[in-house]
């Protein structure tokens, strides 16, 4: 499946939105930075809410923030299927799994590129997705760094859906070849282009 991300695109944020709507992507991925657990910042909890209200395509969130709390109960208004947050917040990560089951979420932890993968092993019992980043998080548009692919190798025999987000257009298809990735994230290759469909088909060729 591929989500895709409108953290950079040619056109501004509205249009783009409508352009992944239509588009054959399967779900809207959201990037949202508070400038603290990242060093950019670009929506606060009202302008997401705002943004996404009419969104009817599934929606996942992957929230690059130190306090997920801060989040949650206003994303359960939205089409929200899953939400995924990094290892290294300040909230207490069980209350941030507990939070997100009750509001029918999916629950994701997300594993940056310089992260050692083994310490999300505790968690791993009580949650549906695992994001690799291919790239460091924080920036649309850098370069993917196959060091990660030994990630996804790590992970793919624990129980756990795989998505990578970072970097992610059809150069690297090659190199994920045989691996369990459930969801692609793309970006920038996407919505960098004229053409959306035309890019997430090249991405859903992995799939087949």
């Amino acid at each position: 499946m591929i989500a895709v991300s409108y953290l950079k695109s040619l056109d501004g944020k509205e249009e783009t939105i409508r352009k992944i709507e239509k588009s054959e992507a399967d779900f809207l991925h959201v990037d949202v930075m508070d400038g603290k657990y990242v060093k950019a910042r670009n929506y606060d909890v009202d302008t997401l809410v705002h943004d996404l209200r009419y969104v009817s395509k599934k929606v996942d969130v992957h929230l690059m923030v130190d306090h997920p709390l801060n989040y949650i109960s206003s994303l359960i208004s939205l089409n929200v299927f899953l939400v995924t947050f990094h290892l290294g917040i300040k909230d207490n990560i069980e209350e941030v799994i507990k939070t997100l089951k009750k509001s029918k979420s999916l629950v994701g932890i997300a594993v940056n590129p310089d992260e050692d993968i083994h310490l999300i092993d505790k968690y791993l019992k009580d949650i549906d997705y695992c994001l690799v980043l291919g790239v460091t998080p924080g920036e649309g548009g850098q370069k993917f760094n196959p060091e990660v692919i030994e990630k996804i190798k790590y992970l793919q025999d624990k129980g756990v859906a795989i998505g990578l987000d970072g970097g992610v257009n059809d150069e690297i298809l090659p190199l994920l070849e045989g691996l369990k990735v459930a969801i692609l994230v793309s970006g920038s290759y996407v919505c960098m282009s004229p053409n959306y469909n035309e890019k997430i088909r090249s991405l859903k060729k992995f799939f087949k």
